[in-house]
């Protein structure tokens, strides 16, 4: 069993950044693939970005290519997603979620959900 709480949401303009960050619970979490996913109001959750067990392999959405990075501290349990040059289009609730299988974009291959943390980015 993996527990996953974000924060680090807030509101910010078009330009600037945050910082997300997902502590999670569990001795194991280490074995876990961790994705960020994010969904706007109408629209379905979308893949973000995801990090290997060891933070070896990442991968990213094209959207957030070259401006997001996703990083994680096993030690301490945490994986961050660091998002720079933020858009409105940017805006949604982003999720972390935890997966026992190999890196991947799908929805459906992650086992656990945290609550989000709202992300508004105004132009």
């Amino acid at each position: 069993q993996v527990q996953l709480v974000e924060s680090g949401g807030g509101l910010v303009q078009a330009g600037g950044s945050l910082r997300l960050s997902c502590a999670a619970s569990g001795r194991t979490f280490s074995r876990y693939t961790v994705g960020w996913f994010r969904q706007a109001p109408g629209k379905e959750r979308e893949f973000v970005a995801a990090v290997s067990w060891f933070g070896s392999t990442r991968d990213y959405a094209d959207s957030v290519k070259g401006r997001f990075t996703v990083s994680r501290d096993n030690a301490k349990n945490m994986v961050y997603l660091q998002m720079n040059s933020l858009r409105p289009e940017d805006t949604a609730l982003y999720y972390c979620a935890a997966s026992s299988r190999h890196l991947g974009t799908d929805v459906e291959q992650y086992n656990y959900w945290g609550q989000g943390t709202q992300v508004t980015v105004s132009s």
